[in-house]
């Protein structure tokens, strides 16, 4: 941005209408010296191994092994090098202990054409800071997605909305399958199905549509 050779106006001018300092001008960042590289050389096997490790979990593990470093500084080498934990995968399928369990009706059962049978399943989208969790409602035998919700909690309510959409644009199953996660055991979403008259199957943990259903 600064024309050392620009013909009118200084580098004292130009800096001050770019509101820099000269002397930021001039810094040269100074190289990272060998003992900082092969530090640096250490996080990065650590972290391929340990890819959840944040500063504070890779000061400890460094000082386990004879590295007497500071957090401060493997913060800012770890922030250098890009590494950014990978937080441990959020559980979507927990079962409430207090919600009711519901047969599965899918076995045996023959799935081929639309409205007999729909399911509806929650991931998680990954964010810099924490997750956001997404939830789908499909038809089993089209595999359409019919509707959807995002949400930063993993209460029931958006689950709620993206079931009562789905039924207001394609009318009703007459089974809709589930697994075991609170969010579609809970009363609110298990009420709109029960008032829709539609049946209620529940399959394993984290099987709500991972697969076809099996003999």
């Amino acid at each position: 941005m600064v024309k050392p050779a620009h013909q009118r106006l200084s580098i004292s001018t130009q800096c001050g209408l770019l509101s820099i300092s000269r002397s930021s001008y001039y810094y040269a960042p100074a190289p990272e010296t060998e003992d900082t590289l092969a530090l640096m050389r250490v996080i990065d096997t650590a972290f391929l191994d340990m890819p959840r490790y944040g500063s504070r979990q890779m000061v400890r593990h460094l000082r386990r092994n004879d590295h007497e470093v500071g957090r401060r500084r493997v913060r800012r080498l770890m922030a250098k090098m890009g590494l950014a934990p990978i937080y441990q995968r959020p559980r979507t399928s927990d079962p409430h202990p207090r919600h009711r369990a519901y047969p599965y009706l899918l076995r045996k059962l023959a799935i081929e054409r639309p409205n007999h049978v729909w399911c509806a399943d929650v991931t998680y989208i990954p964010m810099r800071k924490g997750f956001l969790y997404l939830v789908a409602v499909m038809d089993w035998a089209s595999r359409k997605v019919l509707a959807w919700r995002l949400s930063n909690t993993m209460d029931a309510g958006f689950c709620v909305a993206a079931l009562e959409e789905a039924l207001a644009r394609f009318g009703k199953p007459e089974i809709f399958n589930f697994d075991q996660g609170g969010q579609f055991t809970s009363f609110a979403f298990t009420t709109v199905l029960r008032e829709a008259d539609i049946r209620i199957s529940m399959d394993g943990l984290g099987r709500g549509t991972t697969s076809a259903p099996t003999g």
